[in-house]
């Protein structure tokens, strides 16, 4: 992002299975990514240090939260297999320099196997707060077509804007 924009806020976002079956109105908890790590410690080094192995990755768990219980399309999230589910958002940005606003797209696409379905609850005239939580095995974000983020675990890619951290890994292992 050039220095001229600020990041103000998300507008808003459609959610996608498969592509094309809209998943209806839900708030959605994207994965933290949280680098595996091992202590090292020993001679000649002044105390600990967690060091990371790049491209591992702790769980990534990714949730959904309804505003009633999930709806038929959602109940999908259920079937036992890798789901693709896209989510395509429009950020608010300002730009200093024209004092306008202006939006950029991003797209954040996930394959994540379904892990939890919370019904919710019933109570008179409130929502019932359902949720699905799943864990992502695929992790991609893009900001107007460029990529900023992937991780497949399965497949050992991880990409920084641009630039494949395990491509070195996988023409050594053969893969």
């Amino acid at each position: 992002m050039s220095r001229t924009l600020i990041d103000e806020k998300l507008i808003d976002y459609t959610t996608f299975l498969e592509g094309n079956t809209y998943l209806g109105v839900t708030s959605v908890q994207l994965p933290a990514l949280e680098m595996m790590s091992d202590t090292l410690k020993g001679a000649g080094i002044a105390g600990e240090i967690d060091s990371i192995t790049p491209g591992h990755f702790g769980p990534m768990p990714i949730i959904f939260n309804w505003r009633t219980t999930p709806t038929r399309e959602a109940v999908q999230l259920m079937k036992p297999k890798a789901h693709l589910i896209e989510f395509r958002a429009a950020i608010q940005v300002f730009n200093k320099t024209t004092s306008e606003h202006d939006e950029v797209g991003k797209k954040i696409t996930v394959r994540a196997f379904p892990k939890k379905l919370d019904l919710g609850k019933a109570e008179a005239a409130t929502t019932m707060d359902g949720s699905n939580e799943m864990e992502c095995i695929y992790l991609k974000v893009e900001e107007d077509g460029a990529v900023l983020i992937e991780i497949d675990k399965l497949n050992n890619i991880y990409v920084v804007d641009g630039f494949d951290y395990r491509a070195k890994l996988r023409n050594i292992l053969a893969l």
